[in-house]
């Protein structure tokens, strides 16, 4: 059965059995009536997936892979912040009339600075160092930019990847690994995509850098549950998982910027019925 969907389970088990309810405080989020969206949280949430074993997609629900990756790289790849570029509607409410999302997520990827090899943003300072100093220790990307902050409609919740590259004793190529440190997520809503998503991008980094995939690390400062979301989080946990699929990525492509959502499926992908409708908090 699906590990990611026993990782999954256990985290929300956990939030629910053990959290802390956030009910009378000064919240920020809102539902769209108005009213305060309360949550039950959980610090310093992390979940390890190895993807050499297995893509860590759910089975309990279905997730959308090709939206998900579309949405990766509209940051990673585009490093665009205008939602005019994405196939979906998931950025619409934070959009101003020009589409723009302020300076957020994929600008600040974009943002290019100096470095000895050259002028780089942070996207290319990453490849570079893996495919020529693939041990290094600094091979991360921070979009968390405080001087920009107030010109950000939504601060990053998904901020900063590390990388790191092992080389496994007996095998020839290295082995990627990645931590991806998320501020705060909304369980339900958010962090299987959230999974799916850096997963797809470690599977291409590690195919045009030459290097087989390792671990993906998560870890959440704010693991929560809204309050809307309980009962369906306690449905969803209940379904039994399927087995998890095959992952698929075009093996003819070499260069990152060269990659498609449609270069990605999952094969025998068979999961448990939707969830429509899901409130979302803002």
């Amino acid at each position: 059965m699906s590990l990611a969907d026993h990782i999954f389970i256990d985290m929300c088990r956990d939030i629910l059995e053990n959290g802390t309810s956030t009910e009378g405080e000064k919240v920020r989020p809102r539902w769209e009536d108005g009213t305060p969206a309360y949550t039950i949280k959980k610090f310093g949430v992390v979940n390890r997936y190895d993807l050499s074993k297995e893509f860590p997609i759910l089975t309990l629900r279905r997730t959308a892979l090709k939206s998900a990756t579309d949405e990766m790289l509209w940051i990673w790849q585009q490093k665009s912040n205008n939602i005019h570029d994405l196939h979906s509607h998931i950025w619409d409410e934070w959009a101003d009339e020009n589409g723009s999302i302020g300076k957020a997520y994929g600008y600040q990827l974009g943002v290019k600075h100096q470095y000895r090899e050259g002028m780089m943003d942070q996207v290319d300072r990453v490849i570079y160092d893996l495919k020529n100093n693939p041990f290094s220790r600094r091979i991360m990307t921070n979009i968390y930019v405080h001087q920009d902050l107030h010109e950000m409609n939504l601060y990053p919740c998904a901020y900063s990847m590390t990388f790191n590259v092992t080389q496994k004793k007996g095998e020839d190529k290295l082995t990627l690994n990645a931590i991806l440190n998320q501020r705060s997520q909304d369980v339900l809503a958010a962090n299987n995509w959230n999974v799916v998503q850096y997963a797809v991008l470690v599977h291409m980094l590690a195919q045009v850098c030459d290097m087989k995939v390792g671990e993906l690390v998560h870890v959440i400062a704010d693991a929560h549950i809204y309050d809307r979301h309980i009962p369906i989080i306690q449905e969803l946990i209940t379904r039994e998982p399927k087995a998890a699929p095959t992952f698929w990525i075009n093996p003819e492509i070499k260069d990152f910027y060269q990659f498609t959502r449609n270069d990605v499926k999952v094969e025998g992908y068979e999961c448990g019925p939707q969830i429509e409708n899901i409130p979302i908090a803002i």
